[in-house]
């Protein structure tokens, strides 16, 4: 079995109870941790005051009365006053970093019953810490009832102990307790939807233990619309649930700001400090102090805006706009960005000090086209927000539903635009929808909608024919071409601008309209859209 060691404060006011031999018959802390016979200790580090060396000296000799196989080791620490946090962690900070634990051989534990309340909650934090790998012990008088006329407390001078485990993990109840509440996290982070794609959920849980535990700049990576500005917001709201934070939510998009908008925008500015500055501005890092600021599309900030908030990041600390005098705000970032930042790095678009500040928690999200497992709960996500905003319950016919998420899972559906595409999708449709029922001939137009935004031939073009996808990609880029076009021979020589410099007489049209004739398709067809 492993030696047992206690680390305690010697009490300056329970250690001291009693004189000469009544001193046995009153409980005392110190003396009581070596007087329990199931918990035998090897080691007492005995923490006092410089001015109270002669009761620890009487404290030691008592302890080796009752436990002669116990080691006790005076430690002096000369705390001013013991009801300022700050001095008495530092002091018990110190020596839990110096002291030479052997936790192979050595159980440690760590008596809180002695000491002020500022003693007891600093052994409190530096074991939770870890600081300290310890257990807390705490000791207190053992009573009984003995008298005939009523209750009569009786103080035993052993007195009782029990220990307290900060490692929360192994208590059942509180763990699955602690399941539930991380589930919920998640559950909040994806808005209650019940997403299925296997990478977005890991990640997810990533974000939320990141969230929960650190206030370093977090980075969003992904193609535009895959919801970073909505996460951002949900983080936010997940660390404002759990009271990190007490200031606000700031977004912006860094793409929408420019030259002296840009640095008065994000910094603020003093009156006069350009043209048309007629009133000072405080800026959005200043309106995000105690709160988390969201930059949207970050590679969009200009080289001196980026000089300047890696100052305010790493120093919460900048000068705003045209002013001497530097101002404070703490706050903690979230940036996002749809650009490849090493490519930016490399073309002297973004600087890499900065980008190495930013890029400790990064988390790239997939595109609407990566989660397509997703589209049928994010489908039902829309209809009740939708519901939500407008006062109306919308619903798919079963058949509808069927028909619109068979699209939207397949390789036509390109969803260059992701779930804010798709968001504008179904909210297409819910608004449409004829006594709140969306009907397969309205979904068929909606997806003719879809294709023809994103230059997909209706496949009322050549419905009959079976087509291989290599094919229908190369198809649909010469239908978007003749689309675009305003003769057949003009579309041709778009088409084929490379080739045809190697024919003597080119004939492009003649050319193109062989090739639709393979799909049995005509130049008429397309510029009518039969």
């Amino acid at each position: 079995m492993k030696r047992k060691v206690v680390i305690g404060v010697l009490g300056t006011t329970l250690d001291r109870r009693g004189k000469s031999h009544k001193r046995w018959n009153s409980w005392r802390p110190t003396i009581s941790i070596c007087h329990q016979k199931d918990f035998p200790v090897s080691r007492l580090i005995m923490i006092h005051q410089p001015n109270d060396s002669m009761l620890a000296s009487k404290t030691i000799e008592d302890i080796h009365t009752i436990s002669p196989d116990t080691e006790v080791l005076p430690y002096e620490i000369d705390i001013r006053d013991p009801w300022d946090l700050e001095e008495v962690y530092s002091h018990f900070l110190d020596f839990a970093v110096n002291y030479p634990f052997d936790t192979e051989n050595e159980e440690y534990y760590v008596h809180i019953t002695t000491g002020t309340h500022i003693a007891q909650i600093c052994w409190f934090l530096l074991t939770e810490a870890h600081y300290l790998p310890a257990k807390l012990l705490q000791t207190s008088p053992s009573s009984k009832i003995e008298n005939k006329d009523g209750i009569k407390t009786v103080q035993s001078a052993t007195g009782s102990y029990a220990v307290i485990d900060l490692d929360l993990s192994r208590y059942t109840k509180l763990t699955s307790r602690f399941e539930h509440y991380h589930n919920e996290s998640l559950s909040f982070l994806k808005s209650g939807i019940a997403t299925r794609n296997e990478r977005f959920n890991t990640l997810i849980a990533q974000i939320e233990r990141v969230a929960l535990r650190s206030v370093a700049p977090i980075l969003l990576t992904g193609p535009t619309g895959a919801g970073k500005s909505f996460l951002a917001q949900r983080i936010y709201e997940l660390r404002q649930s759990r009271h990190f934070v007490k200031g606000r939510f700031i977004a912006v998009n860094c793409a929408t700001l420019r030259g002296d908008n840009a640095m008065s925008t994000l910094f603020g500015h003093v009156k006069g400090a350009f043209t048309g500055a007629l009133q000072a501005r405080q800026g959005l890092l200043r309106e995000a102090d105690k709160g988390i600021l969201f930059l949207d599309e970050i590679a969009e900030l200009g080289l001196d805006e980026q000089a300047m908030l890696l100052k305010a990041i790493e120093e919460k600390s900048f000068y705003p706009y045209g002013s001497d005098t530097e101002v404070q705000s703490d706050f903690q970032l979230i940036a996002g960005t749809h650009r490849d930042m090493d490519k930016q790095i490399a073309k002297g678009l973004f600087r890499e000090d900065l980008y190495a500040r930013i890029n400790l928690w990064s988390f790239s999200l997939p595109g609407l086209a990566d989660r397509k497992e997703d589209i049928e709960p994010n489908i039902d996500y829309e209809l009740h927000h939708f519901a939500k905003c407008h006062q109306k319950a919308i619903r798919f016919n079963s058949d509808a539903k069927s028909h619109y998420i068979r699209f939207a899972t397949s390789e036509q559906a390109l969803w260059r635009g992701n779930f804010r595409e798709l968001s504008a999708s179904i909210t297409r449709m819910a608004t449409l929808a004829e006594n709140g029922r969306i009907t397969l001939p309205l979904v068929d137009e909606e997806i003719n909608r879809l294709k023809q935004n994103w230059g997909i031939a209706s496949t009322s073009l050549f419905k009959n024919t079976e087509i291989d996808l290599f094919d229908l990609s190369q198809l649909n880029t010469v239908i978007k071409t003749c689309q675009q076009s305003s003769t057949l021979s003009e579309a041709g020589r778009k088409l084929f601008a490379v080739s045809r410099q190697n024919k003597k007489q080119p004939n492009d049209a003649d050319r193109l309209r062989k090739y639709l004739a393979k799909f049995d398709l005509s130049w008429e067809q397309i510029r009518h859209g039969e």
